[in-house]
């Protein structure tokens, strides 16, 4: 039989530990093992009994985390394992008095059980019935106890709370959090904060945001609505640690949620939040795994990826409309650049387009980016689940701040969003016999274009109309002869409305014409007046209209369109809407037909 010294296992540590003690990585060997489920719908935990060759536990137990780690099979028999990282707790024991449970957060097998193939030294049990305490974390003391579910039935067990002081709890690990308990405290950090978001249906209206925590056993989502979002979106920080407790918890939906977390959270009226203001260091920040941008181009569409880089450039604030629901959007396009030399187009939405600012080229650092594909090329876009940091204080920040600096801004960078032909633009460079020759618009998504065009004609006809005031919603209302005008999307009358534009254009260069659509904002580019001054002046003077749109023929910008092919009456039409107008940038614009030169000349 093979000693104890033979694989340096840490003989005697058992009892450290089970008594509250500290022993940071301890070498044991594993003995047995047995899957349990917490309830229906929980994910599989193992148990198993842990030997340090002088004692063995049974009450010890694989977090939901280490399972996927160490893949459907298990950990063999006999392995033997380094604890990296371990929680201690106290449980009541259905009735039998409470015992301590060893939570295993991270293990390295030292040698696995094949290569053993049996019991190492003579252990015997350890009584546990003197080591009630306090809970450790990798060998430190914590001030307080958690008590997690059963481990025997899976049956919840419940802890003692304050709502006056939540600091004085008991602690409950993320990880073992189930719908079945509804008495239990966290201390979690908050890793990422949405911005508000508003609703609006036929059973009323309400605002939400969603914010994730993480401890030293997982990650989970947490969502407020209505009343609850004023008492906390203002309080909880991101970065900060707090006590939680008496919120609902349910399966969580992927389709919001990328957290390796089963279930999700949501405020109530009895909902507690405190912030901690002891030292925190042992409950993790947000992990990052940076994935290069070179890198993308081999990343399959939606994936989520984490990613560094510096602001190379920035675009304007877009304003659109959305073509399913009528609401205005906002965007802006952000250019990153990292030490592959390579760039890549990354999108941000709503508020954080507003708000974002790329002056003196930060270095910004983005959590859960989304990769999208366009035109061949790759892009990353902003969700409301990612998390984005501007220039935060990292050692990667430092050295993509220090590379940009002394060489990273003068190299040559390859853009992964540019299409072929397009130089360091993700829309192609056309003319409008080119986009009729190549058939574009008969894509599922429609395709997308840029031009250097001049107005020809601008309809006057309906080229303003009276909105819905609310700022989310721009249908056209019903003028109801009563001072009141009705919108049928929001289902409410208004006092008031606001001036949206709305113009067919048709426009033209060298190659030919095209007509398009274009929506306010951008209409209000090219008129050169804002959609209330246009109404302002319509109101006093009828045949304005004329002179408004006149001034703005002959005139030449840059267009970004999309083009599309839809049915109308069983006849297919091409129809343009131009998404942007820019003025002309004649650097760009010459690089472009540079390029066609030598396209010819090759």
């Amino acid at each position: 039989m093979p000693s104890p010294a033979q694989y340096n296992m840490s003989e005697g540590c058992l009892k450290t530990i089970m008594s509250g003690g500290e022993y940071p990585k301890p070498i044991m060997q594993i003995l047995g093992s047995k899957r349990i489920n917490a309830g229906s719908g929980d994910k599989e935990r193992i148990r198993i009994l842990l030997s340090d060759g002088k004692y063995t536990i049974s009450f010890a137990m694989l977090t939901a985390q280490m399972n996927e780690k160490i893949g459907p099979n298990g950990v063999e028999n006999f392995s033997v394992v380094q604890i990296d990282k371990y929680i201690t707790s106290v449980v009541s024991n259905a009735g039998k008095g409470d015992a301590r449970v060893l939570l295993i957060l991270e293990m390295t097998v030292i040698e696995p059980g094949s290569t053993v193939g049996q019991k190492i030294g003579s252990p015997i049990p350890f009584s546990d019935a003197d080591t009630k305490g306090t809970a450790t974390t990798n060998g430190t003391s914590s001030t307080s106890t958690f008590k997690p579910t059963n481990i025997k039935n899976g049956s919840a067990m419940e802890t003692t709370t304050s709502d006056t002081n939540l600091s004085s709890s008991m602690i409950h690990p993320i990880s073992c959090l189930t719908p079945y308990q509804n008495k239990w405290v966290i201390k979690a950090r908050v890793t990422n904060k949405s911005a508000i978001r508003t609703w609006s249906n036929s059973r009323g209206e309400g605002k939400l945001f969603s914010f994730d925590l993480i401890d030293e056993t997982g990650e989970i989502r947490v969502t407020a609505f209505r009343d609850l979002v004023d008492k906390f979106y203002d309080y909880l920080q991101v970065d900060k640690v707090y006590y939680i407790t008496k919120c609902q918890l349910k399966p969580a939906n992927k389709q919001f949620s990328t957290l390796k977390n089963e279930y999700e959270m949501t405020l109530t009226a009895d909902s507690s939040i405190q912030e901690c203001f002891d030292s925190n260091d042992a409950i993790p920040t947000t992990q990052y795994e940076f994935v290069s941008i070179d890198k993308i181009s081999e990343k399959e569409t939606n994936t989520l990826v984490d990613v560094i880089g510096v602001v190379k450039n920035v675009g304007e604030l877009q304003t659109f409309q959305a073509r399913s629901t009528g609401k205005e959007l906002k965007k802006k396009e952000v250019v990153l650049v990292d030490q592959s030399q390579t760039a890549i187009n990354f999108t941000l939405w709503g508020t954080d387009a507003e708000n974002f600012d790329g002056t003196n080229n930060p270095v910004v650092v983005i959590k859960g980016a989304r990769v999208s594909e366009f035109g061949g090329g790759k892009n990353l876009s902003m969700l409301s689940s990612s998390t984005l940091k501007i220039n935060p204080e990292m050692k990667e920040c430092y050295r993509m701040r220090g590379w940009y600096d002394s060489e990273g801004q003068n190299v040559q960078i390859k853009n992964l969003s540019a299409r072929s032909g397009s130089g360091n633009f993700s829309t192609n460079w056309m003319t409008f016999k080119e986009v009729k020759d190549q058939k574009l618009g008969s894509s599922d998504k429609g395709d997308y274009y840029q031009a250097k065009a001049t107005i020809l004609l601008v309809k006057a006809e309906n080229i303003i109309y009276k909105a819905c005031p609310t700022a989310e919603c721009n249908k056209k209302i019903i003028d109801l002869e009563n001072s009141m005008y009705r919108c049928e999307k929001c289902n409410r009358e208004f006092p008031n409305f606001k001036y949206r534009l709305l113009a067919s254009m048709n426009v033209g260069d060298h190659t030919g014409n095209q007509w398009v659509s274009m929506f306010s904002s951008e209409v209000e580019k090219i008129l050169g007046m804002t959609a209330e001054e246009v109404g302002q002046a319509l109101e006093h003077n009828k045949e304005e209209v004329a002179n408004i749109v006149d001034r703005a023929h002959f005139k030449e910008y840059l267009l970004k369109c999309r083009a599309k092919i839809e049915t109308y009456n069983d006849e297919a039409r091409l129809k343009t809407v131009c998404i942007k107008v820019d003025p002309v940038n004649y650097e760009e614009y010459n690089s472009f037909l540079i390029e066609k030169i030598q396209q010819l000349i090759a």
